[in-house]
C-alpha cells in the first residue's frame, strides 16, 4: 500500500478510536443515561453518584482499553517480526501465561494488591518465558513455534493451578482476574503501570530500525551495521514491558496480538513503523469495541472480554494458519538445514547386515490348525509396558498419606493381612487407581489413532480441541442438571468431543487435510472453549466454582468403578476391533494414495478411525477430566519401544495407564496434607515433554 494510503487507514483508525472511546464513555449498565454524562463533560453541575460513576469507573476504564490494547497489539507485531512468524503472538507463545503466573504468584506469596505489585511479578514471569520463546524461536517452523509456546503454556499453567489449588481467596481473585475484565480497574493501577507502557512503547518506537534491518535477513542486518542479537534483546525488553504491563491491568487476554498484527501487516506491508502504529490503534481499536459490546450484549450482565475477543482472534488464527507463509513454513528449518548438510565421513564402516537379530521381523506362532503373525520387538515392547503399568497400579494402592509398604498393599489385594489396611485398598485407593488406569488407557489409546490418522505425533486429543469440547458438554449438562457431582455427565463427554472433532475438521478441510492446519484449528478451537470454561467458572458460586476448576484441569478425586465400568467397556469393545484393523492403520500412515491402491476406502477408513478416538477421549475426560499430554506422550514412548514399524496400540494403551495411574499417585503424595490434581501434574511434567518432542522428532 502506498505511503498516502497508510496515513488514510493509520487516520481512520485514530477516529474510530475515538469513537469508541465515546461510547465507552456512555456505555453502562446502571440508570446513568448518555445524556447525563454528555452534560456533565460539558461542565454542568453533578450529583456525586454521577461524578463517581464518570470519573472512577468509565473514564479509567476507557483509558485502560486503550493502553492494554495499544501494549498487546504492539507486542504481538513486536514478536511476530523478530521471528519472522505470522502465528507469533503473546497468548499463544506463553508470555500471558508468565506473566499470570507471576502475578498468582506475587499474591499468593506476598500478599500482592496494587498495580505497581502485580507489574514487578508480571515482569519476572513475562521477561523469563519472552526470553525462552525467543530462543526457540530461533530457526523453528511457524508451527513449531506456536506448539513451544502452547508447551510453555501449559507447564506454566499447570504451575499456576497447583498454586491456586492451596488456596481459595487467590483462586477466587483469579477466576474474574483471569477473563480479562476492564470492569473495577482502579485509576491508581493505571497509574502504577503507566511508566512501563511509556518505557516499552519508547523502546519498540527505537527498535524499529533495526527489525527493518532484521527482517531481510541476519548476513544482510550485519552488512548493513545492525547487530541482530542486540534487536532481539531490545525487542524482548519491550514485549516484556508491554506484556507484562497489560496482563498487571486487565489479566491474560490473547488473541489480541495476533488480530493486530494480521491487520497491521495487511494495511502497512512492509513498512516496521507504519505496522508498529498501526497495530497499536488496532490493538486498542479492537479491544474498546469488546469492552463496549460486553457491557450491552446480555445486560444486566457483563461478557468476558477474553471470550468476546477469542471469538474474533480463533477464526483470524485459523486463515492465518492457511495462509502461504505458514505453508511453505510448516516444515521445521532446523530439520531443513542439518537435511542440507553433507555428511561427516565416518572412521568406520557399518556392515550391511547388523550382527543383531532383528527383532522386528514377523514371526508365525501355530497352535494346531490355529496361527498367529506376531512382530516380536512390539510384542516385547507391550509386555514391558504393562508390567510398568502394573507397577504403577502397585505403587498407586500403596502409596498415600496414610502409607503402606508394597508388600502390605500386594497382601491386602487378595484379601490378605491388615484389616484396616484391606479396607484402605479396596473401599478408597483401589477404585481409583481403576478409574485412572482405564482413563489413562483410553487417552494412550486415542492419542494413537489420532497421531495415526493426521499422520503427525503432535496431532493429539489436547491440541485438536477434542478434549476441551467434551468438557465444555459436560460443563453445560451440570449447569441445567440437578446432579450432585460433575462426572455424573460422563456420557456426554463423546458427543461434546464429537461435535468439537467435527468444527476442527469442517472448517480445516476434512481428514486428509495438511496435519499443520488440523492442529493450528484444534489450537483455536481448544482456546474459545477454555475460554467459555473459565466463563462458566466465573458465573458460579466460589464452592461449585471450585470443584468445578478442579475436575476442569484433570482430577481423579473421588473416582470409583462407577465411572470407571462405561469406559473400561469402551475399551473392551474399541481395543479388539482397533487390534483387528491394525494393519490398515499402519498403511494409513503412507497416505490417501497407497491406502486406495489396496483397496481400502481410505475416506471410510479416515472417518473410523476418527470416531474411534472421539469416543475413547470423551469417554476419559467424563471420568478425570481432561487429562493433558498423556495421549501426546504415551503414543511417542510406545513407539520408542515398538519401533517405527508398528502403531502400538497395546502399547500407547498400557502406557496411557501407567503414566495417568503415577501421575495420581505423585499428586497424592508430594505434597504433606494437600492433594496434587492429577491434571496439574501431567501439564507440569509435559510440557517440557512436548518441547523435547518438537526437538528431537523430525517427522512430527
Amino acid at each position: 500500500m502506498r505511503r498516502a494510503g497508510v496515513r488514510t487507514v493509520l487516520t481512520a483508525l485514530g477516529l474510530a478510536l475515538i469513537l469508541l472511546a465515546c461510547a465507552s464513555m456512555l456505555t453502562g449498565a446502571g440508570r446513568i443515561g448518555p445524556g447525563q454524562v454528555i452534560a456533565y463533560l460539558l461542565g454542568e453541575s453533578a450529583d456525586a453518584h454521577l461524578e463517581m460513576v464518570v470519573t472512577t469507573l468509565r473514564l479509567p476504564r476507557t483509558a485502560a482499553a486503550v493502553v492494554v490494547g495499544a501494549a498487546l497489539g504492539i507486542s504481538g507485531m513486536l514478536l511476530q517480526t523478530v521471528t519472522r512468524n505470522p502465528l507469533a503472538e503473546t497468548g499463544l507463545l506463553g508470555v500471558n501465561s508468565g506473566a499470570a503466573l507471576g502475578v498468582v504468584l506475587g499474591i499468593t506469596l506476598a500478599g500482592a494488591q496494587t498495580g505497581g505489585a502485580y507489574l514487578v511479578w508480571a515482569l519476572g514471569g513475562a521477561l523469563a518465558t519472552s526470553a525462552v520463546v525467543l530462543l526457540i524461536a530461533r530457526g523453528a517452523s511457524p508451527l513449531r513455534l506456536v506448539l513451544a509456546g502452547a508447551a510453555l503454556s501449559a507447564t506454566l499453567g499447570g504451575l499456576t493451578s497447583a498454586i491456586l489449588m492451596s488456596d481459595t481467596t487467590t483462586y477466587d481473585l483469579y477466576r474474574f482476574w483471569v477473563l480479562g475484565s476492564l470492569a473495577g480497574v482502579p485509576p491508581e493501577r493505571l497509574a502504577a503501570v503507566a511508566p512501563a507502557f511509556a518505557v516499552g512503547l519508547a523502546v519498540a518506537i527505537a527498535a524499529v530500525r533495526p527489525l527493518a534491518a532484521l527482517s531481510l535477513g541476519d548476513d544482510v542486518a550485519r552488512a548493513i551495521g545492525s547487530r541482530p542479537a542486540l534487536t532481539r534483546i531490545t525487542v524482548t525488553a519491550a514485549v516484556t514491558l508491554l506484556s507484562a504491563a497489560a496482563v498487571a491491568v486487565a489479566g491474560p487476554i490473547g488473541f489480541l496480538g495476533l488480530l493486530s498484527g494480521f491487520f497491521a501487516r495487511a494495511v502497512a506491508g512492509a513498512n516496521v513503523g507504519a505496522r508498529l502504529a498501526a497495530s497499536g490503534l488496532i490493538g486498542a481499536v479492537v479491544l474498546l469495541a469488546a469492552d463496549v459490546l460486553a457491557r450491552v450484549v446480555i445486560r444486566p450482565y457483563e461478557a468476558p472480554v477474553s471470550l468476546l475477543v477469542a471469538l474474533v482472534g480463533g477464526p483470524v488464527l485459523i486463515v492465518v494458519a492457511r495462509s502461504r507463509a505458514v505453508a511453505a513454513g510448516a516444515g521445521d528449518r532446523l530439520v531443513r538445514r542439518a537435511a542440507g548438510r553433507r555428511p561427516r565421513a565416518l572412521p568406520w564402516r557399518l556392515p550391511v547386515r547388523p550382527p543383531w537379530p532383528r527383532t522386528d521381523r514377523p514371526r508365525v506362532l501355530r497352535a494346531g490348525p490355529v496361527s498367529l503373525r506376531v512382530r516380536v520387538r512390539p510384542a516385547v515392547a507391550a509386555t514391558l509396558l504393562a508390567v510398568l503399568a502394573g507397577a504403577a497400579v502397585l505403587a498407586g494402592v500403596a502409596a498415600g498419606q496414610a502409607g503402606a509398604t508394597v508388600a502390605e498393599a500386594a497382601r491386602a489385594l487378595v484379601g490378605l493381612g491388615d484389616p484396616a489396611t484391606t479396607m484402605l485398598v479396596h473401599e478408597f485407593r483401589l477404585p481409583r487407581v481403576a478409574a485412572g488406569f482405564v482413563a489413562g488407557a483410553a487417552l494412550g489409546l486415542s492419542g494413537c489413532l489420532t497421531q495415526t490418522l493426521a499422520r503427525n505425533r503432535l496431532a493429539t486429543p489436547d491440541l485438536l480441541g477434542v478434549n476441551q469440547g467434551a468438557v465444555v458438554a459436560i460443563l453445560v449438562a451440570g449447569l441445567v442438571s440437578a446432579a450432585p457431582t460433575m462426572f455424573a455427565h460422563w456420557w456426554i463427554g463423546p458427543l461434546g468431543s464429537a461435535v468439537a472433532a467435527l468444527v476442527v475438521l469442517a472448517i480445516a478441510g476434512g481428514t486428509g487435510t495438511q496435519g499443520y492446519r488440523i492442529i493450528v484449528t484444534g489450537l483455536a478451537v481448544t482456546a474459545i472453549a477454555a475460554a467459555l470454561t473459565e466463563t462458566v467458572l466465573a458465573w458460579r458460586g466460589l464452592t461449585a466454582a471450585t470443584a468445578v476448576y478442579v475436575w476442569s484441569i484433570g482430577s481423579l478425586n473421588g473416582r470409583g468403578y462407577g465411572v470407571a465400568l462405561p469406559v473400561a467397556i469402551g475399551l473392551a469393545i474399541l481395543l479388539p476391533a482397533t487390534i483387528a484393523a491394525c494393519r490398515r492403520l499402519g498403511l494409513m500412515r503412507f497416505g490417501d494414495e497407497v491406502v486406495t491402491a489396496l483397496g481400502m476406502n481410505a475416506a471410510r477408513a479416515r472417518l473410523a478411525t476418527l470416531a474411534t478416538a472421539v469416543a475413547l477421549a470423551g469417554l476419559a475426560v467424563g471420568v478425570g477430566g481432561p487429562i493433558a499430554f498423556v495421549a501426546l506422550a504415551a503414543p511417542v514412548i510406545a513407539s520408542r519401544l515398538a519401533g517405527p514399524a508398528a502403531v502400538p496400540l497395546l502399547g500407547s494403551a498400557f502406557t496411557g495407564a501407567a503414566l495417568v495411574v503415577a501421575a495420581d499417585t505423585l499428586g497424592r503424595v508430594v505434597v504433606s496434607g494437600a492433594e496434587i490434581p492429577v491434571g496439574v501434574v501431567t501439564s507440569v511434567l509435559g510440557g517440557p515433554f512436548l518441547l523435547w518432542t518438537l526437538l528431537t522428532d523430525r517427522n512430527g
